[in-house]
């Protein structure tokens, strides 16, 4: 007879099931959702938090690295300015939305209010028996926005998320109409010191000729947890343009689940990881090209300082009938410290014959020629190493194609390196 023994909760797994107890009863939702809820924090009971021995979490093992986890509740903070001038912000504070502008083409309401009424919408299937990331926030989630976007945005949109500690837990749906055009900015900040721990779904359909640019700007404080997921759907000739920044956290996991399922979809990643002190920064991407004809480039790039660790797990998928898919992925890493590292993993399982697709990773220092150069010409050292890195991200920062948002994005870049270098 097998008996299947019961695990050891560790202090966060379950600090994260008390504060479901804690929460059960005022989080929004219908019959069908408390009991979906219930579900899903059952298995965290049983299971825990996922271990390196699980392949998709070998090189970030949550249950090692997440110690501890804050109570629920969190300090009061106020909206910031936009990261954008003339954007309009939609706040989500302290993981409830705000009222905000009300925006031309665009249809709003809250998650609050599509739970409490049942709406499958938002409720989001687990990507994997492992979707750590799916079941804590699905168990959790408290707020977010539903955005159906029938008109071209003539206006930045920043969903502008600020944290002032404890347990934040929101999800955002949008859905871009066909033809509509726009750019969307997905901001996660924390004003104050004290010790978040955030998860966070957004799911994005890019209906047939809609051309969208998505930011996901993470600058969460030195003590702090994101644990982030995007789930992209791509229709015909459909074009998205995301770039995804961590300038910030202790421990942090973004994992973006694209499927490209429109002929003439194009796909543009741009990932720039910002690592220093003890931080752990893991970016796992998976890409499925379903239909023929279709296009994706992905580049990240990543600085680590002192004993940083990071991690990029690239997954592309050409499925059979996916001929003339066009994949290009690549890693690249400036590694400024002998106690840091950094984890790169691309993969590509093609099933189709009629395509090009490729993939690298790169390791590295400074060039010592470029610095020299540099340094000849009467720069000094510390300021020509930052001249060097800055440039390093910044190539990928401009392939927006969008001079102020690209200077936006920079300036904090260039304000994260003046603090590490």
């Amino acid at each position: 007879m097998n008996v299947q023994s019961k695990i050891t909760l560790t202090a966060a797994e379950e600090a994260l099931v008390a504060a479901f107890g804690r929460l059960s009863g005022s989080l929004p939702g219908n019959a069908d959702v408390t009991t979906e809820r219930d579900r899903l924090a059952g298995e965290l009971r049983k299971t825990g938090l996922p271990t390196r021995r699980i392949e998709a979490w070998h090189y970030t093992d949550l249950r090692n690295l997440l110690r501890t986890v804050p109570e629920d509740a969190g300090e009061a903070v106020n909206p910031l300015p936009a990261l954008l001038q003339g954007s309009a912000v939609l706040p989500l504070v302290q993981g409830r939305a705000g009222d905000g502008p009300a925006i031309d083409g665009v249809a709003r309401s809250k998650v609050s209010d599509a739970l409490s009424g049942g709406d499958k919408t938002v409720r989001f299937a687990l990507s994997h028996a492992d979707d750590a990331i799916g079941r804590i926030n699905g168990a959790l989630v408290s707020d977010g926005y539903v955005l159906d976007i029938a008109a071209s945005l003539e206006a930045p949109l920043e969903l502008q998320a600020v944290h002032g500690g404890g347990q934040v837990h929101t999800r955002n749906r949008l859905n871009f109409a066909e033809g509509v055009t726009g750019t969307v900015i997905e901001r996660h900040v924390a004003p104050a010191g004290a010790a978040a721990l955030v998860s966070n779904l957004s799911a994005l359909t890019l209906g047939k000729d809609a051309e969208i640019t998505y930011v996901v700007m993470q600058s969460q404080g030195a003590n702090d947890t994101h644990l982030g997921k995007l789930k992209i759907e791509l229709g015909e000739n459909a074009k998205l343009k995301l770039l995804i920044v961590n300038a910030g956290g202790k421990l942090v996991r973004h994992e973006i689940d694209c499927a490209v399922v429109g002929e003439g979809a194009d796909l543009m990643l741009r990932g720039v990881n910002l690592l220093g002190g003890e931080t752990h920064t893991d970016i796992t991407f998976d890409l499925g090209h379903n239909v023929p004809n279709t296009t994706s480039t992905e580049i990240i790039r990543n600085v680590v300082f002192d004993k940083a660790k990071g991690v990029f797990q690239g997954l592309i998928r050409v499925a059979p009938d996916a001929q003339k898919t066009d994949a290009k992925m690549s890693c690249n890493t400036l590694l400024m410290s002998d106690f840091g590292s950094f984890n790169a993993k691309p993969e590509l399982e093609i099933f189709a014959d009629d395509v090009q697709c490729g993939h690298g990773a790169t390791v590295t220092d400074i060039d010592p020629n470029h610095l020299y150069y540099l340094m000849a010409r009467g720069i000094p050292r510390k300021v020509a190493e930052g001249l060097l890195i800055h440039a390093f991200v910044a190539e990928v920062v401009e392939e927006l194609e969008n001079e102020a948002l690209s200077e936006a994005v920079e300036a904090i870049i260039a304000d994260w390196l003046d603090r590490h270098e």
